[in-house]
């Protein structure tokens, strides 16, 4: 997803191409650059209140490391717990390339069985990207992930957005599958639909808040990207900025939460 440089300190903004890790995909950044930007700035303020330099942080399934790489190269340490046995061996080998194998290390484990490879209670920060979605039951997988978590932990939170694929559906005129996503409780507009399950902010926040974490902010992401033409995006002269600050400025609207295409919830487990 991401591969930035910035220090877990620094107050310079990641550069742009780094987001996407690929600067001969730039629309990829903007898929990623609200959710970086949200955790980063997150994980710096623990770094800053626990004194340390860096932080044990937990990947669920994080695949092949695009997140995991680049929060290892800011100098964290970074489980990654994935069932794909090729995903982790391209994150092995990603971690080798970027010279954070040290920092890296990758275990073959789903949601459900968190706990028969990772401790509990042993990290800082947890990461659960596009796992809900798959997973039988999604408030125990938000369970699950939030018993990894110490008593001072950050959890990050990404999902499928039920109104991104209605609003998608409509403009590319399927109106019946919008309509039968609008209605479907697992948000689905048809049997060929990929994605097994989308929510609402009020389904995510409400999952949070009954594993007994506090809900700090909730991110609309790919509220624009994914509906501009991309000739747009790739040709126009700076349009590629102009459009990821346009996202990074809807991104906490709660209007438009409603549209986009995922939602992110950062949230913080409460003091006892």
């Amino acid at each position: 997803m991401s591969d930035p440089l910035r220090s877990p300190v620094s107050k310079e903004r990641p550069q742009t191409g780094a987001l996407g890790s690929d600067p001969a995909r730039p629309r990829s950044s903007l898929r990623t650059a609200v959710v970086w930007e949200v955790l980063q700035e997150a994980l710096e303020r623990r770094v800053k209140g626990s004194g340390r330099e860096s932080l044990d942080v937990l990947d669920a399934g994080g695949g092949s490391g695009n997140f995991a790489v680049p929060l290892a190269r800011l100098g964290h340490r970074v489980t990654v717990v994935d069932p794909s046995p090729n995903a982790l061996f391209a994150l092995e080998r990603r971690a080798a390339e970027t010279d954070v194998a040290d920092r890296v290390r990758g275990v073959q484990g789903d949601a459900g069985g968190l706990f028969d490879v990772v401790e509990r209670g042993a990290y800082d920060a947890v990461l659960c990207h596009g796992v809900l979605e798959y997973v039988d039951d999604p408030a125990d997988g938000v369970r699950n992930v939030v018993a990894a978590l110490r008593e001072d932990g950050v959890l990050s939170l990404l999902a499928a957005g039920l109104g991104g694929a209605v609003l998608a559906r409509a403009l590319a005129g399927h109106f019946t599958e919008a309509r039968q996503a609008l209605t479907d409780p697992a948000g689905r507009w048809g049997e060929g639909d990929p994605v097994p399950r989308r929510f609402t902010a009020d389904q995510l926040t409400d999952l949070v808040e009954g594993a007994g974490l506090a809900v700090g902010a909730v991110h609309g992401v790919r509220i624009f990207a994914d509906l501009v033409p991309g000739v747009l995006v790739d040709t126009e002269p700076g349009a590629l900025e102009a459009l990821l600050r346009l996202e990074e400025a809807a991104a906490e609207l709660a209007a438009f939460h409603a549209v986009a295409t995922q939602l992110h919830v950062l949230a913080e487990t409460r003091p006892s």
